[in-house]
């Protein structure tokens, strides 16, 4: 079995390593942190890239900044730092790089800073700003969806304007419905209402967190299900204009509408739906004329095994690792060389197995409220078919500035059985102790716990599991 050199895990026999990207890309400005730039800095470690990191203030002394060839601290305030697409760009000229990789987050979905990248004369290691301005817009997505034959959701047409056009829209799809924000995504920015007497408050809450988060106050309505499984796929717009689909990850393990535990292929999907969804997922991102990595998001009935779509996140998702376990990929070096423009032969991959993600936050693993803190100790697990992406190590310290996320644990094994078994003996290998005074709490022993749960191991689970186990 074949070790992808840096990567730090194994894939399987057949894949080459990837060779090194050439012409277009040389060197790469990472503009992101923690785990999701380590990840990309060794992918184009092993492909000879020259690498820049950019820091706040408080991330001085994490990983990513001394795996990168030069890093650079960004100034101003932590909170916004990465979000500074002038200063990210000016660091990007004055380390004369050709590239710039957004990782997921901040600005990666931001398609100002894509049109300010390639106006510089960079490579913009993503998709088209029309691509991720027509699916970033809720609204504008589903008329775009609606439009090339995707299963949209029922819901409003478009954005609702006012209290009565909400109250009509719910009253004509029936109770319970959500409100969502046109601009919205992760899980924010979102309500679930059962009842009309709570719509009216229920929409100003969205509408105002909508304006303040996103700078968009736009809502619409879609019908709610109150048992449904979130299912995605991962597809890659290539530099020929194929669009290719590698298989769905099913992400119904949530807790406040955000992912927790991820798994590839879903146990809920058949040969035939895969194909059907895979087939649906193609066709949304040719409607948008879509390149680079990205991920279509279905919302699926398991009753029925009707599916909608959901929204397009257009970048790199945090649980990728599990397609490139299952497939033998890498999915960063895809990304390069399709932004080089360089031929791929990634419609060729087969899946073998089965693979487990499990995010490691640092929050209280009852109520899942954020504990960041210092770390004393950290040891990770290893053994066949483990991996560990960390954004974190012992003598770093997790601040409030940032999401709760502080690493990854993924698991491949020949069946979802093994891979079973295989996340319970790595999560009780993980170590991560935090310091006595103001140390970080992390969600592993409610990992441990969802792992043995009846519901998840017979595969047979839905969005709301985490609920049912709290």
């Amino acid at each position: 079995m074949w070790r992808a050199p840096g990567v730090g895990w194994s894939v399987h026999d057949g894949w080459t390593a990837p060779a090194t990207v050439t012409g277009v890309i040389e060197s790469l400005l990472v503009a992101n942190r923690g785990e999701i730039a380590r990840r990309v800095l060794r992918t184009a470690r092993a492909l000879g890239v020259r690498t820049v990191a950019v820091h706040s203030t408080v991330d001085a002394n994490l990983p990513f900044v001394a795996e990168a060839d030069e890093a650079v601290a960004l100034e101003g305030p932590p909170q916004a730092v990465y979000r500074d697409a002038e200063q990210l760009l000016a660091v990007a000229k004055r380390t004369d790089v050709r590239a710039v990789h957004p990782g997921y987050g901040f600005l990666s979905e931001n398609a100002d800073f894509a049109r300010a990248v390639t106006a510089a004369g960079l490579v913009w290691v993503g998709p088209p700003a029309e691509a991720i301005e027509t699916m970033g817009d809720k609204v504008a997505a589903r008329g775009a969806m609606a439009a090339a034959g995707v299963p949209v959701a029922p819901g409003s047409l478009g954005a609702v304007a006012g209290v009565e056009a909400c109250v009509a829209e719910a009253a004509r799809l029936g109770y319970p419905v959500m409100i969502k924000a046109s601009a919205g995504g992760g899980g924010m920015g979102m309500a679930v209402v059962d009842h009309p007497g709570k719509l009216t408050a229920e929409l100003e809450k969205v509408t105002a967190f909508a304006a303040r988060l996103f700078g968009d106050e736009r809502v619409f309505v879609e019908r709610f299900f109150p048992r449904v499984r979130h299912v995605e796929v991962q597809v890659l717009g290539l530099a020929s204009g194929r669009v290719v689909a590698l298989g769905e990850r099913d992400c119904s393990v949530q807790r406040r509408n955000q992912k927790v535990v991820e798994e590839t292929p879903s146990p809920a999907v058949t040969p035939e739906l895969r194909d059907r969804m895979c087939a649906a997922a193609v066709r949304a991102a040719e409607a948008v004329d879509y390149r680079n990595a990205g991920t279509v998001e279905f919302l699926l009935d398991p009753a029925t095994g009707e599916f909608f779509f959901l929204e397009m996140n257009t970048r790199l998702q945090v649980e990728h690792p599990i397609t490139e376990a299952v497939y033998g990929v890498d999915l960063v070096a895809e990304q390069l060389r399709i932004a080089a423009g360089e031929a791929s032969d990634v419609h060729r991959l087969t899946p073998d197995g089965h693979a487990i993600e499990l995010r490691i936050n640092a929050e209280d693993p009852k109520r899942f409220l954020p504990k960041p803190g210092a770390i004393e100790l950290w040891n990770e697990p290893t053994g066949d078919g483990i991996r560990v992406d960390a954004g974190y190590a012992a003598g770093t310290t997790v601040t409030p500035a940032y999401d709760s996320l502080i690493a990854k644990l993924v698991v491949h094994g020949a069946t979802r059985l093994q891979a079973l078994e295989r996340a319970r003996a790595a999560v009780a290998q993980f170590e991560i102790r935090g310091a006595e005074r103001g140390g970080v709490t992390t969600n592993l022993p409610f990992l441990a716990e969802l792992l043995d749960a009846t519901e998840f191991v017979s595969g047979d689970y839905d969005t709301g599991i985490v609920s049912r186990l709290r």
